[in-house]
């Protein structure tokens, strides 16, 4: 028997050289994910990236978090409420100066209603992003539903962020985003270069003590021997990432354009 760890959710290795490489920093942007911590394993040393130039960064997570733990004993209220700060504190590592909201539908149970796309066309028209990154909801095999129906929410919320005849009753001016940037993507196409900025990431990731155990492999008790083997694990996969996309540590995306 071996006792190797489990798989960090960094998404799989693109299979070949990217077409596209680093747009330009966008003013504004908003991040659409399923859960905490998915922006910062899936795009953190991006969005450390584009905020140290002066970008807001905007964070909207759509469920709760409540069955981040293996623990069936776990107070799942008392964690929700844990969830909810470490994601405040892991933005603020990344230097977001935007929002960080938190939508709380049931982790595990997040489906794509006409209700939730109201929710996420609402933070799209208020935040106002030149870019908007998300799951890839065509990614091939995907386990987790939360993931995929996290990136149909914010799909579909672009559509109808654009138009006036989609939910009048915001209030807001519609919005239609530059890009969207896909994480987790099926078939990636574009890279950021975040050579710089991968320290920032492991930072905040671990602002997310409650994931230690279930998804770090950092033990309770650790003297910091896991946490930087984490480390080296999320620093490895950048630099796995940037070999095959012409850029020493990288993070892949799918880019959609003329949204």
């Amino acid at each position: 028997m071996t006792n190797e760890l489990p798989p960090l959710p960094l998404g799989d290795l693109p299979t070949r050289p990217m077409n596209s490489r680093d747009i330009a920093t966008p003013d504004r942007v908003l991040v659409i994910v399923a859960h905490p911590d998915d922006a910062e394993f899936q795009c953190g040393g991006t969005l450390a990236k584009w905020a140290s130039k002066g970008c807001v960064i905007n964070h909207l997570v759509l469920t709760d978090g409540s069955k981040g733990t293996w623990d069936a004993d776990q107070n799942t209220d008392a964690l929700v409420e844990q969830r909810r700060a470490e994601q405040m504190e892991a933005a603020r590592r990344l230097g977001s100066t935007g929002k960080v909201v938190m939508l709380g539908h049931v982790d595990g149970e997040l489906q794509p209603t006409l209700h939730i796309r109201d929710q996420v066309a609402y933070w799209i028209r208020s935040t106002q992003p030149d870019v908007v990154l998300t799951h890839d909801p065509w990614k091939r095999y995907r386990l987790h539903p939360d993931h995929r129906n996290a990136g149909w929410l914010a799909l579909d919320g672009i559509v109808a962020a654009r138009d006036p005849h989609y939910f009048r009753h915001h209030g807001l001016d519609v919005h239609r985003p530059k890009i969207a940037l896909l994480f987790e993507a099926d078939e990636p196409d574009h890279v950021e270069d975040i050579t710089s900025f991968v320290d920032a990431k492991v930072h905040a990731l671990l602002a997310h003590t409650s994931q230690f155990i279930t998804t770090h492999s950092i033990p309770a008790d650790d003297d910091g021997t896991a946490a930087e083997a984490f480390g080296k694990r999320v620093r490895d996969q950048a630099e796995a990432v940037g070999s095959i996309t012409g850029v020493a540590r990288g993070e892949a995306f799918k880019i959609l354009s003329n949204l």
